[in-house]
């Protein structure tokens, strides 16, 4: 989970391309207006600056409003866009490329690719149908098949949003829709994804499923509801409706929380409530349990109750009983 935040952390990177109020320079091999059009297109070595923004491309127009002011610069035939400042470079890759010049709204159409590099290494790679980035709102956004990679990590969704505030630092991330966090076997599922950078808080919401995969191989599985990690305290939680599978162990219950060993992997978890654990023919219910993956064991307290199935199955007469 350390290294999910770290992915998370990392997105800040991705801050958009700025777009200030500054002289707009285009050079090219022609350009010319389309007066029926309201257009200026250039055509042939197509290169646009502003500020630290570059952009690079076969062909461009600007359109213009009714007062004739410049309005939204088009890029077509997969263009290039590039911004760098200090060690840190950003770029961004698609079929179509829109800078809107008065809502200062960067938008990217069609097999879009952003990465950010650190010196010559990159850092994050976000790939999807559309990214969009209000320069004025700090809000990122990418649309449709979202892969988010860092290093061993990937994220898929249908939907990201990325807020960053004025000085570019992150405040919050999400993934919308059938989003998956992966990393170095373990992977986890939800509806929906949010990370909160001030309290440092992972959230996933809806259909929540988490796959940990443990030292010897065997797989830790928790279904719930809602479950969150507290980053600070490298605290689990899990609340509504808690399913946890561990080799021959299935235990349920209303709220989990789980403790990670000093290797950072899942090891002992922790029910509240009214909740039971079942291994083969046996199940416990009790107000409280405990659930250790190493050594593996359990032990329940409060109100607590076993049944076995099946005891002395098959005819009337082979059951237990006084012998009366």
């Amino acid at each position: 989970m350390k290294k999910i935040i770290l992915t998370l952390l990392a997105v800040l990177c991705i801050t958009g391309l700025v777009v200030q109020s500054s002289d707009l320079v285009i050079e090219s091999k022609t350009q010319s207006f389309a007066e029926d059009e309201n257009k200026i297109k250039f055509d042939g070595n197509v290169k646009v600056s502003i500020d630290d923004l570059k952009v690079e491309g076969s062909s461009a127009d600007v359109s213009m409003d009714k007062n004739q002011n410049l309005d939204t610069a088009t890029f077509y035939d997969k263009p290039y866009a590039y911004e760098i400042k200090k060690n840190k470079k950003r770029e961004v890759k698609a079929n179509i490329l829109k800078m809107s010049l008065i809502t200062k709204v960067v938008k990217a159409q069609g097999d879009t690719q952003s990465i950010v590099f650190d010196g010559k290494t990159p850092i994050v790679v976000i790939n999807a149908d559309e990214q969009e980035y209000d320069t004025k709102t700090g809000i990122m956004t990418a649309d449709g098949a979202v892969t988010i990679l860092y290093k061993e990590i990937e994220t898929f969704s249908d939907k990201a949003k990325v807020r960053t505030d004025k000085n570019g630092d992150l405040k919050d991330i999400e993934l919308i829709g059938n989003a998956r966090i992966k990393q170095q076997g373990s992977d986890s599922y939800a509806d929906h994804f949010f990370y909160n950078a001030g309290t440092k808080i992972l959230t996933a919401i809806g259909n929540t499923t988490s796959n940990a995969m443990m030292e010897d191989g065997t797989k830790l599985v928790l279904k719930s509801s809602r479950q969150e990690y507290l980053q600070n305290k490298n605290i689990f939680n899990a609340s509504g409706n808690v399913r946890v599978w561990y080799q021959d162990y299935y235990a349920a219950g209303p709220k989990v929380v789980v403790y990670p060993n000093k290797e950072g992997k899942p090891n002992e978890v922790y029910f509240t409530g009214r909740s039971s654990i079942t291994q083969g023919v046996r199940t416990i219910y009790a107000d409280k349990i405990k659930m250790t993956m190493k050594p593996k064991d359990f032990h329940a307290d409060g109100n607590t109750r076993t049944v076995i199935k099946n005891i002395g199955s098959g005819n009337n007469n082979s059951g237990m009983g006084l012998g009366l």
